[in-house]
C-alpha cells in the first residue's frame, strides 16, 4: 500500500489565526538547506506515518529538500519522490474546470505513479474533482484524505487512515 505525503499544510500547517508550536528534534538540516517553519512540523508525525505500515512517497514540490531536510526531522529513511508529469488539460494548473471543481495538478501523476496499486494520498488541496478521477482512472483502491492546511495531519485524519487500512491493507 502506498501512501503519498504532503509537506505544505499536511506536515507543515500554515494560515491560522493562532501561534504555532515550534519544535526542537535533534536533527539539524543543512544551513543552506533549512527552510524557516521545519519547526512547524511535530517530529512524532514521522514514527505516527511509519506505524501505518504504508510504503510512503512525497508527493510534494518540496522534491529533494523532502529527504535533506523533512524526512530526518521526522525520523524517517530517505523516501522515493513522484516525478510529475506535465500539466495536463483539465488540471489546476491549466485553470479549466472540471466535475466537482478543478482536478488538482498532482491527481494524475498520482495514478500513474501507483500504477494500479491501492494508495492513500493526504494532502490539504484535495477536491471532490480528484476523488471522482480517481474513481474513473484507478483500478486499485484509493482513500485520499483531505487535511486542514490550518493545523496540518491530526490524530482525527490518523483515525481515518487507520480505520480505512484496516479494511484494505
Amino acid at each position: 500500500m502506498l501512501l503519498f505525503l504532503d509537506v505544505d499544510g499536511t506536515l507543515l500547517p500554515f494560515g491560522a489565526s493562532r501561534p504555532y508550536p515550534v519544535y526542537e528534534p535533534g536533527f539539524a538540516p543543512p544551513a543552506a538547506a533549512a527552510p524557516p517553519l521545519l519547526t512547524r512540523i511535530d517530529p512524532s508525525l514521522g514514527s505516527r506515518l511509519a506505524a501505518l505500515r504504508c510504503e510512503l512517497v512525497w508527493a510534494t514540490t518540496w522534491m529533494d529538500d523532502a529527504n535533506v531536510c523533512v524526512a530526518p526531522w521526522l525520523g524517517l529513511p530517505q523516501l522515493p519522490l513522484v516525478d510529475w508529469l506535465e500539466p495536463a488539460e483539465g488540471s489546476e494548473s491549466e485553470g479549466e474546470s472540471a466535475v466537482g471543481g478543478r482536478l488538482h495538478w498532482k491527481t494524475r501523476s498520482l495514478v500513474a505513479w501507483a500504477a494500479g496499486r491501492p494508495f492513500v494520498w493526504v494532502d490539504d488541496e484535495i477536491r471532490d474533482a480528484d476523488r471522482d478521477w480517481v474513481t474513473a482512472h484507478h483500478p486499485g483502491r484509493a482513500l485520499l484524505q483531505r487535511v486542514d492546511h490550518r493545523y496540518g495531519i491530526t490524530g482525527a485524519d490518523f483515525a481515518a487512515m487507520e480505520a480505512w487500512l484496516a479494511v484494505n491493507l
